[in-house]
């Protein structure tokens, strides 16, 4: 399937703001996570060990689709694996996360992240073609990790609940952090563009940790480099979509950045994010991961609340408010498909 055969998928059209037969559903860390049949294909195999294995990247990134009927697929990836690409010596440590051996904190460091070229993520194209394959008329979303949030793990060294390091660094040393992020968005921005030639019909920038700074430093620090990274796949004709956590007070900022979807999480209803970002945006969201684990009348009510709040939107993509919790119940994920497929339906 080309881009072209792809055009009329419900995702894509969604996502420009066209007629659709119903709202599109797809899920945050879907590929994966949850599902039994994902922790079975894992065992044994480290994570960035299973982001390179285009075999183990194909099954994972088809298991939600085959047993949700989710309107689109996730590529299995992780937002690391392009800077593991350029050399960066990182793991992912099993409930931590991201680990990186020696932070980047001065100008002599930089050297350290060197531009990503297609040579050095030939397995994850291969994934991408192979999965594509697979997908048939499903589209395949690519992904990567945006400026901030890859330089937030860099700069820490790690996950952290205050980027007391990354803030530092921001305030203190404006040539160095503008000189960082300015070589996670060319890297970030590649990373989109093998994804999409290889075959993805749509690309998301996840800003996970941006939610962590006023509007004010997010348009000075932040809002150039996200966005050159989108800005790499602009003439490739993909939808994109831009997500961040804790964006409530960044949503119209964040819309600004050039992607045509603006991703929402769970703290802003639909109707009030979308007169934050203004016309001519799609949004996506916006259900809360933890919602999910009430009973299902309850889940049901909040499912139905959101496509209320998303009634009259220029385009609307449903999706948790972040990503799906390891310990949800796939048969609840199901249901919520099915009740978001069935209400929209016309």
């Amino acid at each position: 399937m080309t881009h072209a055969d792809l055009a009329d998928a419900v995702l894509l059209r969604a996502c420009r703001r066209e007629p659709v037969p119903h709202t599109p559903v797809w899920f945050m860390r879907q590929a994966g996570r949850s599902l039994p049949e994902y922790r079975k294909v894992r065992e044994g195999v480290a994570m960035l060990e299973a982001c390179f294995r285009p075999d183990l990247v194909t099954e994972i990134t088809l298991q939600p689709v085959r047993r949700y009927g989710v309107d689109a697929a996730i590529f299995f990836s992780d937002i690391v694996v392009p800077l593991k690409a350029v050399g960066v010596d990182l793991d992912i440590v099993p409930g931590v996360g991201p680990v990186v051996a020696d932070p980047i904190r001065t100008p002599a460091d930089l050297d350290r992240l060197p531009p990503l070229t297609a040579d050095d993520v030939t397995t994850v194209a291969e994934g991408v073609r192979q999965v594509v394959g697979e997908l048939g008329p499903t589209p395949l979303i690519g992904f990567a990790g945006a400026p901030f949030t890859l330089a937030s793990y860099l700069v820490e060294g790690g996950p952290s609940r205050n980027h007391v390091r990354t803030k530092a660094l921001m305030y203190g040393d404006e040539a160095t952090w503008h000189a960082l992020l300015d070589r996670l968005a060319g890297i970030a921005g590649e990373f989109l563009r093998v994804q999409v030639e290889a075959g993805a019909s749509a690309v998301q920038l996840f800003d996970s940790w941006v939610g962590a700074l006023p509007l004010a430093d997010y348009r000075r620090y932040v809002l150039p480099h996200s966005a050159r990274a989108l800005s790499a796949v602009a003439d490739l004709g993909v939808p994109r979509i831009h997500f961040g956590v804790g964006t409530g007070e960044l949503l119209g900022a964040m819309g600004e950045a050039g992607a045509e979807v603006v991703g929402v999480d769970f703290r802003v209803p639909l109707d009030e994010a979308a007169r934050r970002v203004g016309p001519g945006r799609a949004l996506q969201g916006n259900l809360d991961p933890a919602a999910v684990f009430a009973p299902w009348p309850a889940v049901a009510e909040r499912v139905r609340a959101v496509l209320a709040a998303a009634d009259g939107l220029e385009g609307h993509v449903f999706n948790l408010g972040h990503g799906v919790l390891p310990e949800t119940d796939p048969a609840v994920l199901q249901r919520v498909v099915d009740l978001v497929h069935a209400s929209t339906a016309h």
